[in-house]
């Protein structure tokens, strides 16, 4: 092995966590680690004209910014390199490389740009720039159209410094690694390093860096890493551990101390608040070959079982894989298991007949039924009086149980309950079941799809002329996973920032339906109110 350099992505790769929102403590903290440890390349962010800024962010909006901001003074030892996604940056507005200046660019692209990388790699070379270039989802290529691309850098970009292996999706397994290296490496012109940039979808960001290492060839080899494996999704190879093996046994003398100290001092302190690292929805995103955005997005939503999600995933379309459209994803979420529309006329009919001028109670499955449980049962043996509980079947003796849930309608199908469900749900049907057609009862509000238990709840109440509704248990959501639902069977994690798009959701469409002429009051408590 000639060489071998580590690249360390933490202030750019590890921004996809935090929205680049390092600040400037922060920032410097893991500049002045990471310089310490005695990294080779250090890759200081993104340069994005349209989402970049000048301070705090790691998406700079200029490379004048980052000089600016962060990279006042440089380490001789240390080459800082930031990244260009293909047409978020124009890199004709880039300076005149100068000894104060970033020494490279990696520029990221897909398949489907090839065409435009020389005329864009050109001006970077020409400026001055060292070119890193980053062919993402390589293992999308075909051996043939990796091999055009490689002809046409060592044609048109033969001074490019480095030519990358980009597992955007950690799909890749030893035996990509093992065809891919050897495709590059016999091919390459010699004077271009190899590049390795993994995401631990697989958990196999390290072996699959030490079975590059264990290849044999005299070419420089650079491997991505961030420290603590900061990084969208799964994350990426962790750089402390990465510096242990090298240390071992490639006679390397990184100092790992100042790493183990920025993650005590400062990356915990982030992860606390945002998650990254392994999770079985990025299994299955790299295993369907997609982006893991796929994956978090229908997760997130907590309404189908991990394995529907993982069947969900399958049915993406080739073309939409490699980047995330939520529009499409919404689509593909609203029509998925609903083999055909149903008639909902004649349950709708006999449904108002029951409502109709009564008052509902609603019960949903928050965490204050548990202690207003008494209050609850004593309200809804009123007269005059409807109840229904969402996703909740047992304890509670209510008129209806309105399920959304695929195992829990499964549960709850050979007992004696009337049940009101969606053809989402249903695959079999019997006397004590009506089935209510999906997609008339959902709500599509900013381009996301609301189908909760809650929303066709509301709406089919409101449809069948209910003249009160009363609410227990819409305590509303919390970032604390304990605090959202009454049993623990039922807890998911949810972010501060779905629990507050949540919660002001809900609120503003509780609000709409009072001022529809629906009378709503609370029987516990709830951030709705």
């Amino acid at each position: 092995m000639n060489s071998i350099k580590v690249l360390d992505v933490t202030l750019r790769d590890g921004g996809c966590v935090n929205n680049f929102n390092f600040g400037h403590n922060y920032m410097n903290k893991i500049l002045k680690a990471q310089e310490l440890a005695g990294l080779d390349i250090i890759e200081v962010g993104y340069l994005d004209e349209k989402k970049g800024t000048e301070f705090e962010r790691t998406q700079w909006i200029s490379e004048e910014a980052i000089g600016n901001a962060l990279l006042k003074e440089k380490n001789k030892r240390v080459k800082y390199v930031a990244m260009v996604d293909f047409g978020k940056f124009d890199v004709r507005n880039l300076p005149t490389r100068t000894s104060t200046s970033i020494d490279g660019i990696r520029l990221a692209f897909h398949k489907k740009d090839v065409s435009e990388i020389v005329e864009i790699g050109e001006v970077i070379l020409e400026k001055g720039y060292e070119l890193f270039i980053q062919p993402m989802i390589t293992l999308r290529y075909s051996d043939k159209e990796l091999l055009d691309l490689i002809t046409l850098v060592n044609e048109k970009l033969s001074c490019s410094t480095a030519f990358y292996i980009v597992d955007s999706f950690g799909e890749m397994r030893a035996d990509d690694i093992r065809r891919v290296v050897s495709l590059i490496d016999h091919n390459l012109k010699r004077s271009i390093s190899m590049g390795f940039h993994s995401h631990n979808n697989l958990q196999l960001s390290y072996s699959n860096a030490c079975a590059i290492l264990e290849f044999p060839t005299n070419r420089e080899i650079i491997l991505d890493s961030s420290i603590l494996g900061m990084g969208k999704g799964a994350g990426n190879l962790n750089t402390e551990l990465l510096l242990e093996h090298l240390n071992i046994f490639f006679q390397k003398n990184y100092s790992i101390p100042p790493l183990l100290e920025v993650i005590d001092e400062v990356l915990n302190q982030i992860r606390s608040e945002f998650y990254w690292g392994y999770s079985p929805e990025f299994y299955l995103s790299a295993v369907n070959h997609c982006t893991p955005s796929y994956a978090t997005h229908f997760y997130s939503k907590h309404m189908l079982p991990i394995n529907q999600v993982g069947e969900l995933l399958c049915h993406i379309a080739d073309e939409k894989k490699i980047s995330f459209d939520k529009e499409y994803a919404e689509k593909l979420w609203r029509t998925f298991k609903i083999k055909q529309q149903c008639d909902d006329s004649a349950v709708l009919s006999e449904l108002k007949q029951k409502i109709q001028n009564k008052i509902v109670v609603l019960i949903a499955p928050g965490k204050s039924i548990s202690e207003y449980i008494g209050l609850i049962k004593e309200f809804i043996a009123k007269e005059n009086t409807i109840s229904v509980s969402l996703n909740i079947t047992e304890n509670l003796d209510t008129t209806y149980y309105l399920i959304t849930r695929k195992e829990l309608y499964d549960l709850t199908f050979d007992s004696a309950k009337e049940i009101i469900t969606t053809s989402r749900v249903a695959d079999k049907s019997s006397n004590n079941v009506k089935i209510l057609n999906y997609e008339k009862w959902i709500e599509v509000h900013d381009g996301l799809t609301y189908d909760s238990s809650s929303i066709i709840a509301f709406n089919l109440m409101k449809k069948c002329g209910a003249n009160e509704i009363c609410l227990a248990g819409f305590d509303g959501f919390s970032s604390d996973i304990n605090e959202n639902y009454y049993s623990q069977d039922l807890r998911h994690p949810v972010t501060p920032q779905q629990a507050k798009e949540r919660n002001e959701f809900y609120k503003e469409y509780i609000l709409a339906l009072k001022n529809s002429g629906i009378k709503v009051t609370f029987l516990t408590p709830s951030k709705y109110a």
